[in-house]
């Protein structure tokens, strides 16, 4: 799978962390899709247009399959900034959020080989954090 349609299927799966997409992250990841080209995609379709939700192991495992095994600085870099634009594209940031940033910007500092660990690490903290406060409602 190439990196684009990689980093497409983690920006979709990272807005559906908190359960479900919000309007701006809807039209923001649907603009990203057709500029990338994989709007048309068989495999993103489904995700995009949700008629399938994605399950956090599948996001982690797209950040996985992104990252690879030893990943660089910059290939940190290139996701924070993709996810950035996610995260601020409705005007507010949560905490959980701008949690997740600052700690995959703490990261880019960190040797490689725990880089990946980490990186999976703060999502799935971003996550179970937002499911708990679903959960209180």
């Amino acid at each position: 799978m190439d990196d684009t349609k990689t980093l497409v299927k983690i920006l979709i799966g990272v807005a559906w962390l908190d359960g479900k997409i919000q309007p701006e992250e809807r039209s923001y990841l649907q603009r990203i899709a057709k500029e990338k080209g994989v709007d048309n995609d068989r495999e993103i379709q489904p995700i995009l247009y949700e008629l399938r939700s994605v399950k956090s192991e599948e996001c982690y495992q797209w950040v996985q399959d992104y990252l690879g095994e030893h990943p660089t600085s910059e290939r940190c870099h290139q996701l924070i900034e993709a996810i950035s634009g996610l995260v601020y594209i409705d005007g507010s940031i949560d905490s959980e959020e701008a949690n997740l940033l600052t700690r995959l910007q703490i990261l880019e500092s960190e040797p490689a080989s725990s880089l990946h660990t980490k990186v999976i690490a703060t999502i799935r903290k971003l996550y179970q954090h937002g499911v708990s406060k679903i959960e209180k409602l």
